[in-house]
């Protein structure tokens, strides 16, 4: 005697079918978009060694920018994030503000005194030239055939926006896990276009741990038979690779919280009865997972994760300059260097190394640590804890 068969596969999601790519597209809305194209005569050439025949930057500004250009703040943006770090949602911004409530007037990126810039990252899906832009060559999406770029690469472009900008030196550069990246390497490339730096929940390099887990992200979505070796842009909805999407989304989620954060939201609640055990029946935290991908792939590109995922991996502020020590001792602004306590990913021994590094160098820095169960995300969710020390330094350092 057998019992009832088992669905072989998780039901379907309910709904209407996931878009083939959540990336803005030229003619879409552009919202609070502004756009700033690198074209000075001559291709936009890659550290890995490819280049761009042309460039454009999309991104956001907050605030007025003083007469002698000295109140100028650039946010960098992690992973998934894009220029729309203030704001509220709509139709051309899938998500409200990043960093909202740390922007605006009377908050500490108080904009009635600073003029707050977030630029999407170059590689990204939101505005910036990205695998989803269209080819120069047969304006078709880039898809695969965009080439590897690296955080410098991504730091390059926003030097050629503050140029466009008037803006020869920033007063802060601060960012948090892959704006960390960007942030640390805006000190080494440019140290004399920044007056100061803070640098969250990142490192001076990808570690193995970090590089392990963004394979399985990158593996999720090429597995998908919908990522159709890149070229999905024309398919029809819901024949995207949302799926492998979606699972990378979920991998990376597990990692950027921590046990006892889980624990506390979710601990062994059920979305599904369990009154007749079923494969597919789902606890709290599984249909909070789903949940997540299914968001992510509303508002992101499967081939920008894939590029954007390895340009962190490449990550190496000692690569070509001598190794760590010799590329801090180019650093010569004060700096912030804040850790998650409970972050597994980038782990505050990580950014207790880059302190060291600093003061081994000589470079004037600080140290704090947030005290949060929420992980890797606690620099997107302590806003409550980050604003007195963000606010404080950026203060402090406007008055020097």
């Amino acid at each position: 005697m057998t019992g009832p068969e088992l669905p072989l596969q998780p039901p379907a999601s309910a709904g209407p079918p996931q878009p083939v790519t959540g990336a803005w597209r030229e003619g879409d809305a552009p919202g609070d978009r502004q756009f700033h194209l690198i074209k000075d005569g001559r291709p936009f050439a890659l550290e890995g060694g490819g280049w761009l025949p042309e460039a454009t930057v999309a991104f956001e500004t907050w605030g007025t920018l003083d007469a002698d250009a000295g109140n100028a703040v650039l946010l960098c943006h992690a992973l998934t994030g894009d220029s729309h770090a203030a704001g509220p949602s709509g139709p051309a911004h899938k998500t409200a503000g990043w960093w909202d409530e740390l922007i605006g007037p009377g908050r500490p990126l108080d904009t009635d005194r600073y003029f707050v810039v977030c630029a999407n990252v170059l590689g990204g899906c939101q505005g910036s030239t990205g695998p989803a832009s269209p080819h120069p060559d047969d304006g078709r999406p880039w898809g695969p055939r965009f080439p590897v770029i690296s955080i410098r690469d991504i730091v390059r472009s926003q030097a050629c926006l503050a140029d466009a900008l008037g803006i020869d030196e920033w007063l802060c550069v601060i960012g948090g896990s892959m704006g960390g990246m960007q942030a640390l390497e805006w000190t080494v490339m440019f140290p004399d276009r920044v007056r100061s730096s803070i640098n969250i929940a990142s490192a001076t390099a990808a570690s193995p741990f970090q590089i392990g887990w963004s394979q399985m992200g990158r593996r999720a979505i090429i597995n998908d038979p919908g990522w159709r070796g890149g070229w999905y842009y024309d398919a029809e909805p819901g024949e995207g690779p949302h799926n492998g999407l979606e699972l990378a989304r979920a991998i990376a989620h597990i990692h950027y919280r921590s046990d006892e954060s889980f624990d506390q939201r979710f601990g062994r609640e059920t979305v599904d009865k369990l009154d007749r055990f079923n494969l597919w029946d789902r606890f709290q935290v599984e249909g909070y997972l789903d949940y997540q991908g299914a968001k992510l792939v509303r508002r992101f590109d499967a081939n920008s994760y894939l590029v954007l995922n390895k340009t962190m991996d490449l990550h190496d502020i000692g690569r070509d300059r001598g190794g760590v020590d010799a590329a801090l001792s180019r650093v010569s602004c004060p700096m912030l260097v804040a850790s998650v306590s409970s972050d597994i990913l980038y782990t505050p021994r990580q950014q207790q190394a880059l302190v060291a590094g600093l003061e081994r160098a000589g470079a004037t820095v600080s140290y704090e640590v947030v005290e949060s169960i929420h992980g890797h995300d606690g620099f997107l969710m302590e806003f409550g804890k980050l604003a007195p020390t963000i606010e404080r330094f950026v203060a402090d350092q406007a008055k020097a």
